[in-house]
């Protein structure tokens, strides 16, 4: 249905490119300040449109329009912002010269709130390129999968590994309000939208390590959003076959509003995967930011959001060939039941900022979020495993040469959790002399309501024996009605100081206390930034991480609750190098950094496609080291690229686990298996975001987005210890997208009649996993009538294509 929909747009997509109208006004000129001086990074904009650049380092500008009037905003951090009203004639340019004097007020408010970005061992996402970036999870943190440190595996997934840690260990905020996932959902196909609106996102940092005590304690990475502040009405519509979005920022005299829909719907999308049936996924999700500035010391934010999943799956029937080329084995599944899963999320958050003086910012940060998850789940299925000729022709192998034998499994659930946090936070940041303060303190509770009956069974006969007679023997049974609650207080200080006017030092701590662990926990944390040479920047890192027990780590995979479970911790030390250059005709960007970190206390874990299951009742010591490396820069005037790789090993040794296995004399042996490696071990990780122009046109665009991830080890359901022995292999993925916007500004010619109405109208033809390969997230685990088990891979989707169209409303 797709490709029928994307060959009927095609043409409409030709002929409007086509459609054009008039030449262009264009201004250029230089920005300075007040003492002449030329200002680099001065964001110019056509106010109303969507057209804008920045001025290089000499202050340069250039930008066009397509109208004959209009005006020009120029806004830089520190200054005050000037827009000037225009009239050139098409086909002219204008030399416009500006100056931008300083606003004295907010470069000492720049100063205060904005020192904790500047001083930290975190970095930008280019968040301008979420939008051109070829995806099918439409999610915000699928541009993270291409930063250094983070390991990727899953395409469906928002969820992402970072060095070595589970998904479970990454901290997001928007608009300093923690964020909450939710836990049952068993693997990707079942996420839908993530909090994170992308429309709304005007800046986004991301640390992979070493990030500093004003964050929550967690032991792997912070990803900090901050939403729109627009200073003008803009209005978006993102309509495409995998779903559309609404997005509306509007401006009032001592307010701002932003509203914003989206809808997701990727059944063509998973109709690619070896399970055939029928596939009804839905997500919806509704946010709204409403800021009112009752005067210049103070403003309350609200933030609210709606957001629901639904999941339908009735699977008919799945084919999968594995094995090895000279030994290639074939499954065949016939299936009958359904599963049908829900997960809804609603809460919102209320900020108070209060600025008594220019020098300090006090926020109160007050927030409400609930999760309901369910899942139902009701299928039989029933295989037959086939020994198949090797000879391949055609794309296929050859007849079945000999039946393996017949088996049935079987899988019932009905799971529900209720989940609800709450939690009220002051936030004090001052500058004092030389010094620039911050420091918090945190209350939360969170309530867990929990139900599971959950089974499954697993037949090589086709029939199940009862183990007695009156019952019968279930494997993986779970039977669980859990009630928890978790109260907990955490309370921060840190200090940035500048050493000299190349060395800045922050030092910290953090301090938490639950009453489940009922544990004080102290993380004391230091960071050093040395500038050497102009364009370099030396990075050292070093701290204690500790993650208090969630509900999550605590539950068994029987559902039993291990209540006596301590916080695990982590010892960090990183070292940075950070170097800026000219090469290639551009200017680069060169990042590194190496760590290592030691956990003398974790809760080990086994991971299930994207569902984390800890083994809560033991305890583990871990070993992570690594490095990571990135290169970027515009290899193409304004459009970004970037390569990164990323090295790393992960290992726990699980301290108790040894276990009694007769040796080859009869004698039984102690076995201690020792160090063996971390689910999430992923030795090398590539990836690469490459944009470029096509037909020596400005405006066609190509976007290239490449990712590797090396195979990962996994261990059999069969076995009652945690095992290494087997390997997901490695992840491979091409996607490729074309864009052309048919108003852009330095477009020669222009559809006249959209012009009217958009002032941007961008359209995309996508091609998600370009070389069609086989990517396994998981195995399913059977047994043949010999009881000989079997991991069965569980592919990820294959090629589609997608088509989409962003349009921007004209405003006045």
């Amino acid at each position: 249905m797709s490709k029928k929909l994307f060959l009927l747009l095609l043409p409409i997509f030709v002929g409007l490119t086509a459609w054009s109208q008039q030449p262009l006004a264009k201004v250029a000129g230089i920005v300075y300040n007040e003492k002449n001086e030329p200002l680099s990074k001065v964001t110019v904009s056509l106010v109303g449109l969507a057209a804008t650049t920045t001025t290089d380092s000499q202050g340069k500008y250039s930008i066009e329009s397509r109208l004959s009037n209009f005006s020009l905003r120029f806004k830089l951090v520190g200054y005050k912002t000037e827009t000037v009203a225009l009239t050139v004639a098409k086909g002219t340019e204008l030399v416009k010269n500006i100056v931008l004097r300083p606003d004295v007020k907010e470069l000492k408010t720049v100063k205060v709130t904005d020192k904790k970005s500047q001083l930290s061992n975190a970095q930008d996402v280019n968040i301008l390129d979420i939008a051109s970036l070829p995806t099918v999870s439409m999610n915000f943190e699928a541009i993270l999968k291409t930063l250094p440190g983070v390991s990727t595996n899953n395409e469906l997934s928002s969820q992402y590994s970072v060095r070595g840690g589970n998904f479970d260990e990454n901290l997001i905020y928007v608009n300093d309000v923690e964020i909450n996932r939710p836990i049952l959902i068993r693997n990707g196909q079942q996420e839908g939208l993530s909090f994170i609106n992308p429309d709304f996102v005007t800046r986004a940092r991301f640390s992979a390590g070493g990030f500093n005590a004003r964050y929550n304690d967690k032991l792997s990475s912070v990803l900090d959003v901050r939403y729109d502040k627009p200073d003008s009405n803009q209005y978006i519509l993102t309509a495409g076959l995998m779903g559309l979005s609404a997005t509306a920022k509007t401006t009032f005299k001592n307010s701002h509003l932003l509203f914003g829909f989206r809808r997701k719907d990727n059944s063509n999308i998973l109709s690619t995967q070896d399970v055939k049936g029928s596939y009804r996924p839905s997500f919806n999700d509704l946010q709204a930011l409403y800021q009112y500035n009752f005067n210049k010391k103070f403003s309350i934010n609200t933030l609210l959001n709606f957001n629901s999943g639904s999941f339908r799956l009735v699977p008919e029937s799945r084919e999968t060939q594995f094995g090895t080329i000279n030994a290639p084995i074939r499954l065949k599944v016939d299936y009958e039941g359904q599963e049908v899963d829900d997960y809804h999320t609603y809460g919102g958050a209320v900020t108070g900022v209060f600025n008594p003086k220019s020098n300090i910012s006090i926020k109160w940060i007050n927030s409400y979020f609930e999760i309901i998850e369910r899942e139902r789940f009701d299928i039989d299925g029933n295989y037959v495993f086939e020994e198949i000729d090797n000879g391949y022709s055609n794309g296929q192998f050859g007849p079945v040469r000999k039946n393996r034998g017949l088996g049935s499994y079987y899988s019932y659930g009905r799971n529900s959790l209720n989940s609800s946090f709450a939690s009220s936070e002051f936030k004090i940041e001052q500058s004092a002399g030389k010094h620039d303060l911050t420091y918090g303190l945190r209350f939360e509770q969170a309530k867990y309501v929990d139900k599971l009956n959950e089974y499954n069974y697993i037949d090589s006969a086709g029939y199940v024996l009862p183990s007695n007679t009156n019952s019968f023997t279930f494997e993986d049974a779970i039977f669980a009605n859990n009630l928890l609650k978790i109260n907990t207080i955490s309370a921060y200080l840190q200090d940035s100081y500048a050493v000299s006017s190349k060395a800045d030092l922050l030092v910290g701590a953090r301090v938490n206390y639950n009453d489940l662990s009922k544990e004080l926990l102290i993380s004391p944390r230091v960071l050093l930034l040395y500038r050497p040479k102009e364009f370099q920047l030396l990075r050292f890192t070093a701290g204690v991480y500790q993650q208090p027990p969630s509900y999550r780590s605590i539950r068994d995979l029987d559902g039993t609750l291990f209540l006596d479970q301590k916080a695990q911790r982590s010892y960090n030390i990183s070292a940075g190098y950070d170097f800026a250059f000219t090469g290639l005709g551009t200017r680069l960007k060169f990042t590194s950094e190496i760590y290592y970190k030691y956990a003398d206390r974790m809760v080990p874990y086994t991971i299930d496609n994207v569902r984390v299951k800890y083994l809560a009742g033991q305890t583990a010591k871990g070993r992570t080291y690594g490095a990571d490396f990135s290169i970027g820069g515009e290899l193409v005037k304004d459009l970004m690229s970037f390569f990164r790789i990323s090295v790393l090993s992960a290992d726990q040794d699980i301290i108790g686990d040894s276990y009694i296995k007769k040796g080859a004399n009869g004698q039984n042996q102690t076995i201690y298996p020792g160090y063996l490696r971390r689910p999430t071990d992923q030795r090398v990780n590539f990836s690469m975001f490459f944009q470029d122009r096509l037909f020596k046109s400005p405006t066609y665009k190509v976007h290239l987005n490449l990712l590797y991830g090396a195979k990962m080890p996994v261990g059999s359901p069969f076995v009652s210890t945690y095992t290494d022995d087997f390997s997901i292999p490695a992840y491979r993925r091409v996607d490729i997208g074309f864009s052309n916007d048919l108003l852009d500004a330095q477009a020669k010619w222009k559809p006249r009649f959209l012009s009217r109405y958009f002032s941007s109208l961008i359209t995309y033809a996508e091609v998600f996993n370009l070389l069609n390969i086989n990517n396994t997230v998981s195995y399913l685990w059977l047994k043949d009538v010999s009881n000989v088990s079997y991991g069965i891979p569980n592919y990820l989707t294959g090629r589609q294509v997608n088509f989409k169209l962003i349009f921007k409303f004209k405003t006045k």
